[in-house]
């Protein structure tokens, strides 16, 4: 058991293997789930090498901090990430009030709201145990985490990972988007490093007009999707989405 070493430390929201584990494992605890109760989470670490494992092996956590997913509105908060990531601020900004529309070309400044739900896959926990051994074989050093929460979006708040601390200091509301996404997108929670979050989809997108919308969310969720990443803009993004069984954030 891992003790939280944030707020009043006496709190103990997750198991922690010793050793890194395998993806049959963390497959059959995933299945497990609905009878156990807990939620197995495949974690990464800011230095694997480190024996603290940050933030995991040394509880730098901090789940007093959290709401619960359950009272946050995803769309609305959507909308209002949006507005603040594309808003210009002349007084600190590194980008011209050109550049900053043309990076969420076409949509500009205007919320294009929610992408449509697709048609559901039946196949969203198969989907899954692929994406985990995809990770596993990325991130040979990972450790099994569990954690008692009813679903894998929750299970971020629960732990109290603090990854978006940069953005938000409730990982609640983050875990709300989530939530939505897995009833959307058959969106499934399978990995979390110091700051990264790694989802297996079993509904993606598959034409370019869906993947715009979603392209959208993804923006509003994690700007540095876009601004730190390898794509100029929305579009060139939403481009890499189309029939792609996995959403990483960082």
């Amino acid at each position: 058991m891992i003790t939280s070493d944030e707020g009043d430390g006496d709190l103990q929201p997750l198991w922690l293997s010793d050793d890194p584990t395998s993806v049959e494992l963390w497959s059959r605890l995933r299945a497990e789930h609905a009878t156990s109760g807990l939620w197995p989470l495949l974690l990464d670490a800011l230095d694997p090498h480190d024996e603290d494992f940050r933030p995991w092996g040394c509880g730098e956590l901090w789940p007093e901090r959290m709401s619960s997913p359950a009272e946050h509105r995803p769309e609305a908060l959507l909308a209002r990430w949006w507005q603040d990531y594309t808003t210009v601020d002349e007084d600190d900004d590194q980008l011209t009030a050109d550049e900053r529309v043309a990076v969420t070309a076409p949509f500009g400044q205007t919320w294009p709201g929610p992408a449509p739900t697709l048609t559901s896959s039946p196949h969203a926990e198969q989907i899954a145990d692929q994406f985990a051994r995809a990770f596993l074989t990325q991130n040979p050093h990972a450790r099994l985490g569990l954690v008692d929460a009813p679903r894998g979006a929750d299970a971020l708040a629960t732990v109290g990972w603090m990854g978006p601390v940069n953005y938000d200091n409730d990982t609640a509301a983050f875990a709300s988007v989530v939530r939505d996404w897995e009833d959307r997108f058959g969106v499934r929670v399978v990995g979390v490093g110091f700051s990264t979050l790694h989802l297996s989809v079993a509904t993606p997108p598959r034409r370019l007009e869906d993947a715009l919308p979603v392209a959208a969310e993804h923006f509003a969720f994690c700007p540095d999707t876009i601004w730190q990443g390898a794509h100029p803009d929305l579009a060139s993004y939403a481009q890499d989405l189309i029939d792609l069984n996995r959403w990483e954030f960082w």
